[in-house]
């Protein structure tokens, strides 16, 4: 079976890798992605969105 014919994606394992191998590459891609993710600044929308929400969050409990 060749890896379209059984789902998995083409190019995940290369030839003669070991399953762990694959589960190593998916591991350090999706790490790099989540570090690319958390180094970008919060946009100032949701800063204001979050300050907004915490403001009517104190007027409904009377701070």
């Amino acid at each position: 079976m060749n890896d379209e014919s059984n789902g998995r994606a083409r190019g995940v394992l290369a030839a003669g890798a070991r399953k762990s191998d694959a589960n190593g590459v998916v591991a350090s891609r999706l790490r790099a992605l989540y570090q690319a993710v958390e180094s970008e600044p919060v946009p100032q929308q949701l800063i204001d969105l979050l300050r907004r929400l915490d403001e009517a969050e104190r007027a409904q409990t009377g701070d």
